[in-house]
């Protein structure tokens, strides 16, 4: 990926549920919009986890970094080969609506692009980077496995260790559970695989962020699933360079638990929405 040639000096769709995380026995702290500016100022780099169709999360997100001013901005949902022309638009002023079309955002399957756009519209000074991967490299990687598919950093990112029996078993059972007890238990090894494989994605956009502004202030958007300390990409970020300082907020909704791997939470009401698993319900009738 990105940080071939970058080794030495860093270190030597799938979810229904995007926001769901691993719980942990040491719950997270409650926390308030403030609360995260003041943690993200010591950051070197700020994940900001969300579950994708809440308003909330994104309005929260958007005050965040224009508080923060960061250098970068890594969009899980931007394709890493859109991000050219997505920083060329913004140099030229270029309206929303010339961003979505860009980026081809109906077809995408994420939401309303308003949500994301007042973010990049909250921090126009930063550089934006895609951390998307094609969806061909992320089937690929649930059946090859995410270390072949990578490439050959993929030892920055741990991708070459395999999981210790009890890790693997918890994170199929949290892919089991985000879709909604669907899937055949076959297919929820390359689930996992496919998640390590987004995780290292946005790991590497990050850090890559990270030597393009200078070791400037990276803040990251993405899934709070991704987010979590233990199992995602901020565990390999701090793998791959353990001198880079990472603070993970998690976003979640009223009801939900806030014991998870974060440095703090954020609760937000939840949006009028239909039930996902109807998805599910639909394809089995």
């Amino acid at each position: 990926m990105r940080l071939m040639g970058f080794a030495t000096g860093f270190g030597a769709l799938l979810c229904v549920f995007a926001g769901m995380a691993y719980a942990s026995e040491d719950a997270a702290r409650s926390i308030q919009v403030q609360e995260i500016v003041d943690l993200g100022e010591e950051a070197d780099v700020l994940v900001l986890g969300e579950i994708h169709d809440n308003p909330e999360h994104h309005r929260i997100q958007a005050e965040v970094v224009s508080k923060l001013r960061p250098a970068a901005i890594v969009f899980e949902m931007i394709p890493q080969e859109r991000e050219a022309e997505v920083n060329a638009l913004r140099a030229q002023g270029a309206s929303r609506e010339a961003l979505e079309t860009a980026l081809a955002w109906e077809e995408s399957g994420w939401p309303d692009f308003a949500l994301y756009a007042q973010i990049l519209e909250a921090a126009p000074q930063a550089q934006i980077f895609g951390a998307g991967q094609p969806i061909a490299d992320v089937r690929r990687a649930m059946l090859e496995g995410a270390a072949g598919v990578f490439g050959p950093d993929a030892s920055i990112y741990g991708l070459d260790v395999p999981l210790s029996e009890e890790d693997q078993a918890e994170r199929e059972a949290h892919q089991a559970a985000a879709h909604c007890e669907a899937l055949p238990d076959d297919l929820l090894p390359g689930m996992v695989e496919a998640q390590r494989f987004r995780d290292a994605g946005l790991a590497d956009a990050a850090l890559w962020a990270r030597i393009m502004t200078g070791e400037g202030q990276v803040v990251v958007i993405t899934g709070s699933g991704h987010a979590d300390r233990v199992t995602g990409m901020p565990a390999m970020i701090e793998l791959a360079d353990p001198e880079t300082t990472v603070v993970s907020i998690g976003m979640f909704e009223d009801g939900t638990s806030a014991d998870e791997n974060y440095d703090a939470v954020l609760s937000a009401p939840a949006p009028s929405r239909s039930d996902p698993c109807e998805v599910f319900d639909d394809r089995t009738e």
